[in-house]
């Protein structure tokens, strides 16, 4: 879809092109960290992300936040790896 920070700017599917891209952050922890641990972080990353003032700013900056919670998150990161990687074989580079 369009981005909120350039509402008059096309989608690419609008302009004509058949591409789906999206670019995401996340907040990664190494494994083995305890679960205790793992669940203050996911906490923590939760109120940041409902947070009025991180919101305003983050949007203002032209990256709304779609916050997803570990189980989620990883699926979504995962489906995107693959997705990529298709497209990257059918290009054939990566530049």
């Amino acid at each position: 879809g369009r981005l909120q920070a350039l509402p008059e700017a096309p989608s690419m599917k609008e302009a004509g092109y058949n591409a789906d891209y999206a670019q995401w952050s996340g907040l990664f922890i190494p494994a083995g960290v305890p679960e205790p641990v793992a669940q203050r972080l996911r906490a923590a990353a939760r109120a940041a992300a409902a947070d009025a003032k991180v919101r305003e700013v983050i949007n203002n900056a032209g990256s709304p936040i779609l916050y997803q919670d570990t189980p989620d998150f990883e699926k979504y990161v995962q489906a995107d790896v693959k997705r990529m990687a298709e497209v990257v074989k059918r290009i054939g580079k990566v530049e």
